[in-house]
């Protein structure tokens, strides 16, 4: 097995995991930083908090269901190197915008600014995971794959903790976005060449139509529909719980946006455990092996965050822990510590999934892979989304939807086992 911490030492992977780990963090910068000021200054409504959490995943994840076949098709049929190029001068710009946004401050803005991430997320996605076979051996793509997982958690939880610093300074937000923009896209640059192994065929612009042939031409092999449908319902409680979770700290466990940056930050870092451990377990070899008891493992914690939140003392009359407070009460390290092991379960289940995308096909396919995995991930967000809202809407609370997603992870087990028997 190769030890994938060395791959951080060749230009074939250094530019590209820095590339990525630099857009994550400035994506989560700034979707903390709107989530934060739009919870904390503008609603006092729990509900209201909710339906605009849900509201602004939607908008990030629609770019994803309309332009994913459009990106898969750009990137098998194009230098993948040049499409990075492409689109981290795309995000300077994005964040132009969005720093105004933050300045005035305008909601409005802020929103178009999220939905031209989500566009550059859907481009930059399936380029992220597709180039990691052509510029890396076969033993070391699992490893790469897992690299990369951990990076982008490790960059969420900076831009987690840096969301929460400057919570109440917009001039540093703003600079910091733009700043991180110009960096990433000088470290784009240096991303080796990844010309494509097919002739460059015409574009589908329509999307629908796109769409609707790249998903039909992928998920008739059996196996990629069950990788992909076992990833897509993991997304779906994924979205589940995100919409939820910002009402759940400041209504529930009474927390002010540093211990909403703390409970993130925990996640994040859990994820990044898990992607790493998980490729020592599996010594480099793409398999579902652990998936289904990594998810059964995911909805046990759930269960266990859950009875530790219901439990919860709040704080009375509006008031709010700090997190000085927070850390120092009886139940924060098992609640810490939940959250942790539900992260790390995640992060084991969802990493040798992407890897089998990525080497179940041949090269000149992986892009449209990943997109067409990608078109129905943000379908099943979606429909996660929906559910939170709906369940919100006929007085289910959050906490009480923890339950629902437990459940949830029951069906990710079920789908996982039988990938893992069609394919081990």
């Amino acid at each position: 097995m190769k030890t994938s911490l060395r791959l951080l030492a060749h230009r074939r992977f250094l530019p590209l995991f820095t590339t990525q780990l630099l857009g994550a963090f400035n994506d989560n910068l700034f979707k903390q930083a709107m989530i934060l000021f739009v919870t904390y200054q503008v609603y006092s409504d729990p509900l209201q908090e909710t339906w605009f959490n849900a509201v602004a995943t939607g908008i990030f994840i629609l770019p994803f269901f309309l332009l994913s076949a459009l990106s898969g098709q750009l990137a098998d049929s194009r230098d993948k190197a040049q499409v990075i190029r492409w689109v981290k001068t795309a995000e300077i710009g994005i964040m132009i915008v969005g720093a105004i946004g933050l300045l005035l401050p305008s909601v409005p803005l802020m929103l178009l600014a999220l939905f031209a991430m989500g566009v550059h997320s859907t481009f930059f996605g399936p380029i992220k995971y597709a180039i990691l076979p052509q510029h890396l051996k076969e033993d070391e793509v699992l490893g790469g794959t897992g690299l990369v997982e951990a990076g982008t958690y490790i960059a969420i939880l900076l831009g987690t903790i840096v969301a929460g610093v400057v919570a109440g300074s917009a001039q540093a937000a703003a600079a910091m976005v733009v700043g991180v923009a110009i960096i990433g896209w000088l470290s784009g640059r240096e991303v080796p060449p990844a010309p494509p192994s097919v002739a460059r065929v015409k574009l589908d612009l329509n999307p629908f139509r796109s769409s609707w042939t790249l998903v039909s031409n992928t998920m008739h092999v059996p196996r990629l529909f069950l990788a992909i449908v076992s990833i897509s319902f993991f997304w779906a409680i994924g979205a589940v719980l995100f919409v939820e979770f910002p009402p759940i700290v400041k209504n529930v466990l009474t927390g002010n946006p540093a211990v909403n940056s703390l409970l993130l930050a925990t996640f994040s870092v859990g994820v990044a455990i898990g992607s790493i451990a998980i490729n020592r377990m599996l010594k480099g070899h793409v398999s579902a092996r652990y998936a289904p008891i990594s998810v059964i493992g995911m909805g046990v914690c759930i269960i266990l965050f859950f009875f530790v939140v219901r439990g919860w003392e709040s704080l009375p009359d509006g008031r709010l822990y700090d997190l000085a407070g927070f850390v120092a009460l009886p139940d924060a390290p098992l609640l810490l510590g939940t959250l942790l092991l539900v992260a790390i379960f995640g992060g084991m289940f969802v990493v040798p999934l992407y890897a089998f995308l990525t080497t179940t096909v041949d090269k000149s396919e992986t892009a449209r892979t990943v997109a067409a995995n990608n078109i129905v991930n943000s379908g099943a967000m979606v429909v996660g989304s929906l559910i939170a809202m709906a369940l919100s809407a006929v007085g289910v609370s959050a906490v009480e939807q923890l339950l629902f997603v437990a459940t949830m992870c029951l069906v990710s087990a079920w789908l996982a086992q039988k990938l893992h028997r069609a394919c081990d």
